[in-house]
Parts: C-alpha cells; structure tokens; sequence
C-alpha cells in the first residue's frame, strides 16, 4: 500500500516520533513525554521522612486551626519548594502543610495564667484602715476641753453629713478619675469646701455660737481634706499630716500635755493635712485635660451619699453601746477594702475553672462565704475585747461590707435603699424606746445582710458580672 498512512517494515520508529509530534504519547514512553514536555518528576510523597518532620514540629502543629497556618510554619522554619520536592516529595508548600495538618493531631492547650488584674496592694489597703482611725486621736487629746453631753450632738451631725457627703463625692470623682486627673482634681476642689460648709450649717442649730461650732467646722475641714487625699491615692501625705496627733498620744502615755498642747497639736494636723491637700490638689490640676471628659450625672452620685448616711447611723448606733466597737470597726475598712479586690481576683478565677452557669453560681456563693468569713474572724476577738455584743458587730460589719461589695461592681441604689431602711428601723426603735428594743440593732442588721446576700448571689452569681 501506499500514501501516508501506509506502514513499511521497520517503520515502529518512525510511527512513534509521529504519535508525538502529534501530541499522543506512546504507551510505554510516558516518562520520556514527560521529561519531553520539561515537567518535574515525583516519585510520591516520602511517609518516612514526612513523619520525621511531623514528629519535630508535633508542638507547634497540633494548635493549628488550618492547613494555612502549618503552611506559614513551614515558610517560617525556611523549607524551600526545591528542598520540598527532594526531600518529602511533595509538589509543593501546601501540600506538605496539608498532610502534616492531617497526620498531627489537633491540640489546644489551656492558656498560661496572667497576672491577676485585681491583685491588692497590701501596704496600702493596712495604711488606709489606719488611716480611718487616726482621726480618733484628736477627741482622745481635746476630750477635756468640751463637754460631750452638749457638744457631742453637734459633732455627731457635721459628722454624718460629712460622711455621706464624702461618699457621693469620692464617687463623682473616682468617675471623673477615669477621664483624667485634672477632671478629678476639678471635682474634688469644688465639692470637696461645699461639702464642708454643708456640714458645718448643718451642725449650727446643735452648736449655737461658741468654740463647739469651730470644733465641727474644724472636723468638717478635716474630712473633706482626708477624703481628697484618699480618692487621689496620697495615703503618705495624709500619714504625715497626721503626725502631731500620733505625737500628743504619745504624750498622753507619760503625763499630761496641758490644754495648749491638746488643743494645738490637733490644730497642727489639721492645717498640715489642708496644706498637703492643696498641694496635691495642685499637681492633680496640671495633669493634661482630656478633651471628651464629661461630667457624671449627679442622680448616679446619690446612692453612694445616702448609703454613707445609713453606715453613719448604724455605727452611731453600735458607738452609743460599745465606743471602743467602732475603733475596730473603722480599723477593719483597710482590710475590708483589700477583700474587695480578693474577692473580684477569686471570682475570676472560680470563672476560669467553672463549666456550666451553676457551677460558676456555686463557686461564686463558696468566694462570697469566704470572703465574708475572713472578714468576720477577726472582728470577733476585737468585739469581746472592746465589750461589744458579738452578734451585733459582726452583722453590722457584715452589712457593711456586703453593701461596699455590691457597690463595687456597680450596684448602687440596692444597699443603699436597704441599708437606709435597716438604718431607719434601728433609730426609730431606739429614739421611741420601742420594742424589741436593745435587740433592735443586731435584728435590723441581719435582716440586711439577709437582703444584701441575696442580691449579691444574684447578681455576682451571673458570668458576665466577671467577664
């Protein structure tokens, strides 16, 4: 035969060379077609040395969520396509990742722990229970010079109101901390003489005229000076200005000081605590001002003034009992102040290990009660030495603490409305001569504490308080 497709003896050759020419490699000449079109060659993957390099970056591959992110380790580690090809077989960077993600399996390791965000400070949270107490000393050097029977209603109520006065005060300005120490600074230098000057009329009808309205005045000033350097963290400097009165107590140990000493020591620490105050006021003030600072409404300030008025009452109350009772109380708010934080550090924690929302309700309610228990155990030594009834002062310590929890984490208007009821209570059975009479006190207090518990277990009790 003849034309094109005709085959002469001898002619495989030939019919190869135009079965390529034409595109159709010949079997048994793939590997010469493919080397021909210049395409590399792969043996296969080699599982051998795959598992070696699985094995060195097991580590480090288990936490991986895709093959992406073993891809970028392995581009990390500096594996190049050529080193890929020879020596695991695979045609490419995401291949291998694709087979070390599938031959590893998936873990997820627990995070490290972190520093505990609410970690107190011991030396201060002492200082400031100290602190509260020192004050104590000026009555202690001045109680000859004035006769309580008269002169104690007045001081009492420029007390009162200065305390609840300095609550909602140290709020606003806490708030205003936030935005910046010069907004805090503003706050506290306008509100912190209107507060003392509140005080001081309000003690007016009291006092009448005398040197018992320039004792409250004198007391006014005081608070609303100690109250600044406590919301601007200067315990020294309020420590320091307190000197001249750990001074004259000392005295008092050996002999007597004379009324010139008793009255001029405390006068000393008074204008040594303003002058500091001023200062630090000053400093506060040329901090940089935050330009989108905005004022707090003065309605979410109030809660905070009507529970210091409540927790002046019912200390007023247990003071009429047991006097020596409100030392150990005012020295029990420093370490009050340090198992806030604890509790708000234990709370986090409980929520890291617990599971489910009831597991975490039952942790909470176990920090609450462990909390609340340190706090109490030591009040009870100090309540048989001081000659306290020890059921009133640990429920009122109880009641107190409690509503400053709640407080805390936002929760003002609650302790507030309960703790002005139990307050309300016990002075209207005690200025009436009402049954139940010397009972009243501890009665309203554990009712209190009854209501204040269940709001704190539910609302604390709640994940996302902590979150």
């Amino acid at each position: 035969m003849s034309g094109p497709m005709a085959l002469e003896p001898g002619g495989t050759e030939n019919d190869t060379l135009a079965l390529r020419l034409a595109g159709t490699p010949a079997r048994g000449c793939a590997d010469h077609h493919t080397l021909a079109l210049g395409a590399p060659r792969h043996p296969g993957p080699d599982r051998e040395a795959v598992s070696r390099l699985a094995a060195e970056l097991a580590d480090r591959i288990g936490p991986a969520v895709h093959p992406y992110e073993v891809a970028a380790l392995l581009e990390a580690e500096g594996l190049t396509a050529d080193l890929i090809r020879d020596r695991y077989g695979h045609p490419d960077l995401f291949s291998l990742a694709t087979a070390l993600y599938g031959q590893v399996p998936r873990t997820f390791p627990e995070p490290a722990p972190g520093a505990d965000p609410w970690r107190p400070d011991h030396v201060r949270s002492l200082l400031r229970g100290v602190l509260f107490a020192l004050p104590g000393l000026a009555y202690l050097l001045t109680a000859p010079l004035w006769h309580p029977g008269r002169h104690a209603a007045a001081l009492i109520v420029a007390g009162l109101v200065s305390w609840a006065w300095g609550q909602g005060l140290g709020h606003r300005a806490h708030v205003r901390r936030a935005t910046g120490r010069r907004e805090a600074a503003r706050t506290l230098l306008l509100g912190a003489p209107a507060g003392a000057a509140l005080a001081t009329a309000a003690a007016v009808p009291s006092a009448g005229a005398g040197p018992v309205i320039l004792a409250a005045a004198a007391q006014s000033l005081y608070l609303a000076a100690a109250g600044v350097l406590l919301v601007l963290a200067r315990e020294r400097l309020l420590l320091a200005a307190l000197t001249p009165l750990i001074a004259g107590a000392a005295v008092l140990l050996r002999w007597d000081p004379g009324p010139q000493l008793r009255a001029g020591l405390p006068l000393l620490a008074l204008l040594a605590t303003l002058a500091v105050t001023g200062h630090a006021l000053r400093r506060a003030h040329a901090a940089p001002a935050v330009a989108d600072g905005r004022p707090p409404r003065l309605l979410s300030s109030l809660p905070y003034g009507l529970f210091g008025l409540a927790a002046g009452l019912l200390v007023l109350l247990e003071g009429r009992r047991a006097p020596y009772a409100v030392i150990a109380l005012t020295l029990s708010m420093g370490p009050a102040e340090w198992l806030l934080y604890r509790y708000r550090g234990l709370s986090v924690a409980a929520l890291r290990r617990a599971a489910t929302p009831s597991g975490f309700l039952l942790r909470s309610a176990a920090v609450l009660g462990l909390c609340l228990l340190a706090y109490l155990l030591p009040l009870l030594p100090a309540a048989l030495l001081t000659g306290a009834e020890p059921v009133t002062l640990l429920l009122l310590a109880a009641t107190l603490w409690t509503a400053l929890l709640l407080q805390a984490f936002g929760a003002a208007w609650q302790p507030a409305a309960i703790c002005l009821a139990a307050a309300g209570a016990a002075c209207t059975v005690a200025l009436l001569h009402l049954p139940p009479g010397p009972v009243a006190l501890p009665l309203c207090c554990g009712a209190a504490e009854l209501a204040l518990g269940a709001c704190a277990l539910r609302l604390l009790g709640r994940p996302a308080r902590h979150a």
